[in-house]
This record gives structure tokens, sequence and C-alpha cells, in this order.
């Protein structure tokens, strides 16, 4: 198939600058008739004639570029006239005239390319980041009171609704639980002994893997796959419920959920505890030879805060997991994509925050210097 042309040719005639217009006006042909129409000089306070003979055949774009002429010669103080435009053609000229003559937007460079610009964005997203802190705030400020409400009335706590949350995010998570803290131990032990066996210190890896286990990995780990499993599914559940129109209370949706979680994260950092010392203890015994008796003997000489470390960590973890799971879903507005996106928001915050707090903790511990 041939491509379309279309042509302008300027002539004189009685005074008048007349504007032949013949071909196509497609917007196959646009561009290059935009250049040629804006390169077009017309004495000021002349007369001007659009002849339109010649076209066969129009679109909306053609149509767009004649009247946009027609306009433009018209602002600068020229009489404009079109003639011999074909009846057929009539009705879409009429239809772009009524519509009015309404410039292309540009597309504005973007303000953040200029160094004003870029200053400018990073303090929208602060004021951004410094709104949603304040109301992540608010709404933990909220839970709290509701809970403490609740204390005076034990009795409207459902403790089956808790039972429910603990089984779906303690016993479930479980078996992925065990299955990576006993992977991680493995890895720390492998990759220690390997490291200190240069230096003649492999004897230590039982040191390192508990120590590391007990005061960090153990409860870190524990706390990303909930933010991972359960945070999200807090997320999802809540915020298909605000799409349905369900019930949104606080006591009924979140204080189940947040005490749930509490009271399972602490018994999930046992469970990792055991399983990251486990595997610890068996990479220990194949590539060290070291006994089970030589194993413990050595495990008991880590400070028994190692262990109350992670421990202490695990219900501060459970309530910002929790407190931003259900928060997100409260935002959830009218639509599937809604739930989706602040279901994937509410895990990147969740062990975003995790990780802030635990780095928190660490600064603060060796403040105390246990």
């Amino acid at each position: 198939m041939a491509s379309a042309t279309a042509t302008l040719v300027q002539s004189e005639e009685a005074g008048s600058l007349v504007l032949a217009a013949t071909g196509e006006w497609l917007v196959e042909t646009a561009a290059d008739l935009d250049r040629r129409l804006r390169g077009i000089e017309a004495p000021k306070g002349g007369r001007v004639l659009l002849d339109l003979r010649g076209i066969d055949r129009l679109d909306t774009a053609g149509a767009w570029l004649l009247l946009r002429t027609e306009h433009d010669l018209t602002e600068r103080g020229s009489a404009v006239e079109m003639r011999n435009l074909r009846p057929s053609f009539e009705p879409l000229i009429d239809q772009v005239r009524t519509a009015g003559f309404i410039a292309p937007a540009r597309h504005p460079r973007p303000a953040h390319h200029t160094i004003a610009g870029f200053i400018a964005h990073i303090g929208e997203v602060s004021l951004g980041l410094i709104a949603r802190a304040y109301s992540i705030l608010g709404f933990f400020g909220l839970v709290s009171t509701t809970a403490v409400r609740l204390v005076r009335y034990p009795r409207r706590l459902g403790v089956t609704a808790i039972v429910a949350q603990m089984e779906q995010t303690g016993v479930n998570a479980l078996p992925i639980v065990g299955l990576l803290t006993f992977l991680i131990g493995v890895v720390i032990a492998y990759q220690g002994a390997d490291y200190l066996r240069f230096y003649g210190l492999e004897s230590y890896t039982v040191q390192l893997t508990g120590a590391s286990i007990l005061r960090e990995l153990g409860v870190l780990l524990t706390a990303i796959i909930l933010a991972g499993r359960s945070g999200s599914a807090f997320t999802a559940q809540i915020g298909t419920m605000r799409v349905n129109e369900e019930i949104d209370a606080v006591e009924v949706l979140v204080l189940p959920r947040l005490f749930g979680l509490m009271l399972t994260l602490p018994m999930l950092t046992l469970c990792a505890n055991f399983m990251g010392i486990f595997g610890g203890g068996l990479m220990a015994w194949s590539q060290l030879g070291i006994g089970i008796p030589e194993f413990l003997n050595h495990l008991s000489t880590i400070a028994p805060w190692s262990f109350w470390i992670g421990m202490i960590k695990s219900p501060f973890f459970a309530i910002i997991i929790a407190s931003i799971g259900c928060y997100e879903g409260f935002q959830v507005a009218g639509s599937a994509e809604s739930v989706g996106r602040l279901t994937t928001l509410s895990v990147v915050e969740a062990i975003f925050l995790v990780i802030v707090t635990d780095a928190g903790f660490s600064i603060f511990f060796s403040a105390l210097q246990i």
C-alpha cells in the first residue's frame, strides 16, 4: 500500500496569498504538513485564501491543522477565507470547529531534572514520609487506646479469635520457620568453620553459631518470615473486608491479630533458635568432629543474655508486623488493585521497621555492654 502524500502550494492572486492544499491530509502526513504550515509567512493585515479543492482525503488531524492555521493567521491580523471545500468534508470541519481550538499539550520537562526541581522532589517525598509516619503513629495510638479500654472489659476480647490467629500465624508457620533457620544454622556453621580454620580457631564455630542465632538471626528471620506471611495476610484480609464494605472495627479486626502474633512470635523464636543451633550442631559434627557433649559444653559458654536479648525483641517485632499489616488493610480504597498494592507495601514497611528496630536494640544493648 502506497504511503499517503499531501502538499501545500503558495501563490499570489489579486494581492492575496493563496495556499492550495492537495493530497491526503491525514494523520500520516500531519507531521510534514505541520512543519510547512508553521513556516508560512503571511503579510500582516493581508488576505489569505485557503484553497481546499485538491484535498482528496481528510481526517480529524488534517481538519485540526487547517483550523489551527486559520486561527494562527487570524491572530496575526490576516483575513482568512476557506474556499472550495468538498461538501463531504464540511461536517468534519464543523465538528472540529465546534469542539474549539485547543492547542496540543506539550510534554513538560520533568521538574526534578533541574537542581531546584530535584530539591523540591526530595522535599515532597520527605513530607510524604513524615505524613505517613504520623498516620501510622496515630493508628498505633488508636489501637493502644482500644487495648487499654478492653482491660476494663476483658470479656469483649474474643479468645476464640486470638486462638485462631495463633494457629494461622504460629502453628501453620512452624514448617517454614524451622526449615529456614535450620539451613541458616548450617550455613553459618559451615562458613564460620571454614573461615576460623585459617586461624586455627575452628573450635569457636559453636560460639559463633550459637550467639548469632540466639541474639540476632533467630528472632530477625522469624520476624521477616512472618512479615511476609502473616503481615501480608492481615492487609489482604482487612482490605478485602473494606472493599466489600464489611465491618471495620479495630476491636474486632486488629486486637485479635495483634495479641495472637505477640504470643506466637516468641514461641516461633524459640523454635527458630533450636532449629538453627541444631543445624549448626550437625555441621560442626560433620565438619569438625565435635560431638554432642562437647558441642553443649561450648554452647554453655555463651552469655545467657544472648538468649534473652532475642526473646525481648520478639514481642516488639510482633507489634510492628501486626500494626503495619492492619494499618495498610484499613487504607484499602475500593478496588482489588489497591489490595494488592498495599499488601506489597505492608510487607516492605514491616520488614524495614523490623530491621530498623533491631538496629536500635543492638545499639541499646551494646551501650549497656550486654
